[in-house]
Formats: structure tokens, sequence, C-alpha cells
């Protein structure tokens, strides 16, 4: 394990107090991304419950008028529901009747190249203030009463070099299609505030060149790696919340060390199949990777208050699943990354895969939780990896304490791209995507939303003819084979799947668990559900008229609880768009 630790603390000595919850006067409310910082997305309101769900109706609808992707978690704070709408748009709502109070159009900067589409994951909240995270890579703070933009930042540029269909064979009939998505700086992630930090880091540094317009039949076209000097190291950067100063950058990349120590395997076990000697050769040529070396910041942070202590999962490196000149473990990609909260500065990594060439970020947020292992309590980070396991590791020494047992099929999990195409599974899409977990801590039980998409990989490499250049590049895209989603529940203790759920589309949008024995997750073709947390059992659907594709909440006002989803569909799986709202009560 490539692990730094500040200290070598014994298991038996280490068991910080759980983090408390956040409630405002007697009613329970939403007032974080991950409900706290935890990022437990647990509710402990029990008024809604496994007898009575069943008559869950709708108490709210709003139509918000951005007919788009959709994946936002609401906040709800003194009885107010702030929620981020497509192309950075903001909406406050009465979070009892859904009657709009505010609202900020956010104007894009037209020349901005947008590498992920005009999606946004929510706000955060603090000091009377609302604060955004846009496409075009700035972070806005706004007055939580009026809407009123208090003030506006870049967070980074969007200068840098670019892929495009001119670096493909044109033999390939990839060429000839149209390019949806590129390396292109923007920010995707609900904030998060500590003390008087704002902190959110950037995406798209390394994307690839997404090709073919999304269909139904078909979504997500091919995601190619070119090869050559694009995009720039990721960061993740905190802000004075008065001011909007920047305080502390970490770089995702380091200037130096970034090759790594050339691992061949995951845990000693699993081979990786790299050729290290071909790479050792390539870096005579290549010490300058890392300036181009990608690892987004996809999802926001949880943080241990005790510790003072931050934890986030970094992407991909860049050229996205193309290796020729990025030789090494391309460090701090594809890493659960823990740093000093008020500083910035490194705490420990953990790479999940050392030099990444399939697109396995960690994308799901990492979340904090007491963790139950041979008698002892020991201070956790959990986290649903794309590639299939869920990771416990201790939070303050990086160790890595479990691994569960895979929550999606596995086939040729590291295998390398051929000429003739490998199939292989979780793959690209995951796996657990970017939708978050839920986590019962008193019976140590993860849920988790999962992706079962087998990917064909194909490495594409010709040689130079007449004045031609040679060309090499992998793809990955989508086979015909049967796709599907899985809802699982995961024993922590047992490392073992204690039930799980099969739907007959894949899951991305995230998870609410209750103390009321209730699991709630929307799906693509509009169902919005709730399960029986125990056993899995279907308890309740509601249909929408778009995909439900984003994290449920759930919140309390005046004695009542209230359930509360976006619901507008994901272009890239072809699941309907739409711009709905809704909040559901007891009848």
């Amino acid at each position: 394990m490539d692990s730094i630790s500040p200290d070598s603390l014994s298991l038996d000595k280490i068991s910080l107090p759980k983090l408390p919850s956040f409630k405002f006067g007697s009613d329970e409310q939403w007032p974080s991304y991950g409900k706290n910082l935890t990022n437990q997305r647990f509710s402990t309101l029990t008024q809604i419950n496994q007898d009575n769900v069943k008559n869950l109706e709708l108490a709210w609808k709003f139509k918000s008028g951005v007919a788009a992707t959709f994946q936002a978690s609401p906040l709800v704070i003194n009885n107010v529901m702030f929620i981020s709408l497509p192309h950075n748009h903001v909406v406050a709502l009465d979070a009892k009747t859904g009657k709009e109070l505010w609202r900020y159009n956010h104007k894009k900067r037209d020349s901005w190249r947008m590498c992920c589409g005009p999606a946004n994951r929510g706000v955060a909240y603090s000091s009377n203030k609302i604060f955004i995270g846009t496409v075009d890579a700035r972070l806005v703070a706004l007055d939580a009463k009026t809407g009123k933009k208090i003030w506006d930042i870049d967070v980074a540029d969007n200068d840098n070099k670019f892929e495009s269909s001119d670096s493909l064979s044109q033999s390939d009939s990839k060429s000839q299609k149209d390019v949806y998505g590129q390396t292109g700086v923007g920010i995707a992630m609900a904030p998060v505030t500590y003390k008087d930090l704002v902190i959110v880091g950037i995406t798209g540094v390394g994307y690839g060149l997404h090709v073919d317009t999304p269909r139904p039949d078909a979504p997500m076209g091919a995601v190619i790696g070119v090869d050559g000097r694009f995009g720039r190291p990721g960061f993740l950067a905190a802000y004075n919340i008065q001011t909007g100063k920047r305080v502390w950058q970490f770089d995702t990349i380091p200037s130096e060390g970034w090759e790594g120590k050339f691992r061949e395997t995951i845990e000693g076990i699993i081979s990786l199949n790299r050729n290290i000697a071909q790479e050792k050769e390539s870096l005579k040529n290549n010490k300058e990777a890392w300036k181009y070396g990608g690892g987004s910041a996809w999802s926001t942070p949880a943080i241990d208050e005790d510790a003072n202590t931050l934890y986030f999962g970094t992407g991909n490196p860049s050229p996205q699943m193309n290796d020729i000149s990025r030789p090494g473990d391309n460090l701090y990609t594809v890493s659960l990354v823990a740093l000093d909260a008020t500083s910035g500065k490194l705490k420990w990594f953990y790479q999940q895969v050392p030099h990444d060439v399939w697109g396995y970020d960690v994308a799901s947020p990492l979340v904090l939780f007491e963790y139950k292992k041979d008698g002892k309590t020991i201070s956790a980070v959990g986290q649903a990896s794309k590639t299939g396991w869920y990771y416990i590791h201790n939070r303050i020494t990086g160790d890595l304490l479990a691994k569960t047992e895979p929550f999606v099929p596995q086939k040729n999990l590291f295998a390398k791209a051929t000429a003739e195409g490998t199939v292989l599974y979780p793959g690209i899409l995951g796996g657990a995507n970017w939708g978050p977990t839920s986590l019962d801590e008193k019976n140590q039980i993860a849920f988790v939303s999962a992706i079962h998409a087998p990917i064909k990989y194909t490495l594409v490499d010709e040689p130079a003819r007449d004045d031609l250049p040679a060309i090499r590049y992998a793809s990955s895209e989508p086979t015909q084979d049967e796709r599907w989603g899985l809802l699982s529940a995961i024993d922590l203790n047992s490392k073992k799947i204690k039930w799980q759920v099969k739907t007959d589309q894949p899951l991305t949008g995230g998870l609410l668990a209750t103390e009321g024995n209730l699991v709630f997750m929307g799906e693509g073709n509009g169902n919005f559900n709730a399960y029986n947390a125990k056993t899995g059992k279907l308890l309740w659907t509601n249909k929408v008229d778009a995909g439900v594709n984003a994290p449920p909440i759930s919140y309390e006002i005046d004695g009542t609880q209230y359930i509360a989803v976006a619901a507008g569909g994901n272009s890239i799986f072809g699941f309907k768009e739409g711009d709905n709202i809704l909040v559901y009560k007891l009848k």
C-alpha cells in the first residue's frame, strides 16, 4: 500500500467520537450535501417507515423550467430548500409548500469549453451564504435570503490544449462521429463548507474524447484516449467564505514523485498487466508528464472535525486510457486522499488503481463512520469503487482494513486493450459511479447503487505511412450485451452482500437510507422507489415523467417528515430529461 502517515497508531487506540448530526430547532433538516460532514446520507427520522411508506404521496412539485441532466441534491435549512439546476442556476423554495422564493440565473462564458455537460451536483451553505461551483470553473457566493450575488471568482482558466477527432485514424469509423465531450475544466461537485472555508475541486482534466451523440438504444458513445499533451493537473482548493480569497490549493498531480513506485499489482495480489521496463524507458522522454496529468476532483469531500482532516477521491490520469506519454503510477490519480482541512497539506493517500488505463475514477463520495472490527471501534473511511469493491480504511493512518466481496460482476478487470477488442467489466461506467452511497452506522451496513455494463476496450495502432505519422490510441465503448443496475446492502463486518436488487437499467443518482428501515432510490425509467432496508423488498413506487437520477434527501418541518428528489434524467445514459423537484409526505 502506498500510504503516507503522520502517526503510527495501533488500531485499539483509534476511536474518535461520532460526528454529530445537524439539527435546526426541533426539526431535523439537511444542511450539507451528505446531510452532515460524514457523507453518510442517513436520516434518523422515523415518521415515514417500513409499515406506512405505502401511504406516501406527493406533497408538492416544482417545475424549474430547465429540462436537462439533473444530478443535484437539495439542501434544506431553516425550512428553505436550496437546489442547483442544470447550467448552474439556483432556486430557493419554501420547503413546506414549494413556493419559489428567489432564483439566481447563471450566465456562462460563451467561449468556455465544457467537458461534461450542464449538470451540477448541488450547493453548500454557511454564514447566510449559498455557494455553487460552475461548469465554467467559477465559484459563486449568493445571499441566502435574496439570491443576490455577493462574490464570483475564477477557480481555473481554460486555456489548455484539448483533443479533437483530427487525432484519430480516418479509417476508424469513430473519426466521423460527433464529439460531445473532451478535456475542458469545470466544477461538478457540490462544495463543502468547514469553519471559515468553502472547498471545491475541478473536473474534466483527464476526460478524454467522447464521440457519438448518445441515443436511447446506445447510451454513451465511445470514450477515446488520444496520446498528447492535453489537459492539466486537477486540484482541490479552499476559499475564504467572506471574500472568496484562496486559502490553500492541493494539486492532485505532484510535480515531483508523480511516477510512484511502478506497482505491478493491487494489494500485492491482482496483476495490473503493466510493462514496467517499457514504462521506465519511456520516463526518460516524459519527465514533464505531470503537467498534463489529470486527476479530477468529482465528488464532495467528507470532513472529520475532530481530526481536522478532509477526505476526497481523485479521477483518472491524462491522457485517459492512453499511457504512451505517462509512465509510472501517475500519483495521485484514482486515489483516496486525506488532507489537513485548514492547510491543505497531504496526510496520506491510497491509490486504488496505479497507472489507470480503464477509467476507474474514485467517483462516489467517501463516507466517514465508526467501524466495528474484532471487538474494536476504529474511525474509518469507506468508498464504493468503480471496480466493484467497497473499501474500508483507517482514516487516521490510511491503512486498508477491509475490502468487501464485489457488488457487481467482474471480468477481465485489468485487461489491456487489443486490436480485436477486449470485453471487460465493470469498466469505465462502473461499478459505483458518481452517485453517493448511504451508510447505516449502527447496523454496519453500506447501501450502494451500481452499474453492470460490459465494455469493449480496443487498441488502434497504425504505423507511419507516406507523409502521415504513426497513430495509436485506445477506446472504450459499451457492447451490445445486456446492461442492468444493482442495489446492494453490504454487511461491513462480514464483508458479504446481505441482499441485492437487480434493476432493468444501470443505476446512477445515489441513495437515501433512514432510521425508518427504508432505502430510497430512483431509476432512469422514472420509478422512484422505497425498499425495506433489512430485506431489499420493494415497498413503494411512484412514477415520474423523467428519469430519477439524483440523490434523495429527507427533512422535517413542524413535525412532518418529507422525502425530496430531483427528477431530470441523464442524457449520457439515455434517460429522459426533465425539470422536476418532487417532495413527498404521508397521507
